[in-house]
């Protein structure tokens, strides 16, 4: 079966034209199913706006596609115009945790399944959440960097937005792993709401006050550009066997990631699934419509679904911690950069 998809700006700026139609028909008997994207502006969203028509074709879906442009009132909207055109699902990537509360209650009150993607809404029920353990995000950070610093000395930490069930997960679990393990460090938590402008401001205004400071934690790799660029014109970005070396560890595990940390210029990141992400999302839509009931437990792909609370279940895809010579960094493993399973080596 052809299947032909609405076409949406972000489709559009992914550049993916080609089955496009301008109309929205399709071959006769698909199921038409919404998915908003959160944003377009990063690397690794854009990935997935790219995957998701992908696995979209293998299920036989309709999609109709909405960029939510990380505002849940845009969000709000989009599924207004989702439930008229008569979908039979959603796949959403809140980033409002709280604020999308309401929304949940509606399409629940119309009996429309949600997926909800890398977020967990703070109340209510989805069918399933497909992320992965951003608790271990913020372990997997704090041993590499407790590790490489030996125990000692200042870090900043590149927060996202708290109003993000992400944000606050990654955001504690490095604070307590690093009071637990390295309590001879010093954190200094910079709130960011995603934003790399305010990012690379607050790094600036850190480093001016704290010049010793010896590793950064980036919650998404949004701050990646401007952390760099930072460190270059301090004259900080260079070779980990240098004195002056600042420490570098993200989360997104995107191309340029990987290219930097074989070039030297960061030494980490934490993959996040961006092709698993839209794969298992649209499974489990087409799961919940034809009636199927998620259990916990293993998964057969690598993965853990776990009962967060009662009518919650959330699937916690791998995510690995990513050096360049795949180390171990107490009790976390790390895989190796040139790994071929990392999704930012894939060539499609």
């Amino acid at each position: 079966m052809k299947i032909r998809y609405l076409c949406s700006a972000a489709v559009v700026a992914a550049g993916l034209l080609a089955g496009c139609s301008g109309g929205g028909t399709t071959a006769a008997g698909s199921t038409v199913v919404g998915v908003d994207y959160p944003r377009s502006d990063t690397d690794f969203w854009n990935a997935y706006i790219k995957y998701v028509p992908q696995f979209a074709g293998q299920d036989g879906f309709e999609l109709k596609t909405t960029n939510s442009q990380n505002d849940v009132a845009t969000l709000t909207a989009n599924v207004q115009t989702m439930i008229s055109q008569g979908v039979k699902g959603v796949v959403m990537a809140p980033q409002d945790t709280a604020a999308i509360i309401p929304t949940l209650q509606q399409l629940a009150g119309k009996k429309i399944p949600v997926v909800s993607v890398d977020t967990r809404p703070d109340q209510g029920n989805v069918y399933m959440v497909v992320r992965a353990d951003n608790r271990a995000y913020g372990e997997k950070a704090c041993r590499f960097l407790g590790t490489k610093l030996g125990g000692k000395g200042k870090v900043v930490m590149l927060q996202g937005d708290l109003a993000s069930i992400n944000g606050r997960d990654r955001t504690e679990a490095f604070n307590d792993c690093m009071k637990q393990n390295f309590p001879g460090i010093t954190v200094f938590g910079e709130a960011t709401n995603w934003d790399a402008n305010t990012a690379a401001q607050k790094l600036q205004t850190r480093l001016t006050a704290n010049p010793d400071v010896k590793g950064v934690y980036m919650q998404s790799s949004f701050a990646l550009a401007g952390t760099l660029q930072l460190l270059k014109q301090r004259g900080l970005l260079v070779p980990a066997a240098d004195p002056k070396h600042v420490f570098i560890v993200s989360n997104d595990g995107i191309p340029e990631e990987l290219a930097k940390i074989r070039a030297g210029e960061m030494d980490a990141t934490v993959s996040q699934p961006a092709d698993l992400f839209a794969k298992y999302a649209l499974q489990y839509v087409k799961d919940a419509i034809a009636g199927k009931k998620p259990v916990p437990g293993k998964t057969d792909h690598d993965s853990t679904i776990v009962a967060i609370r009662d009518g919650l279940m959330e699937d916690q895809l791998a995510a690995p911690l990513v050096t360049a010579d795949g180390a171990t960094f107490g009790p976390v493993p790390s895989v190796k950069v040139d790994d071929k399973s990392l999704w930012g080596n894939s060539k499609s």
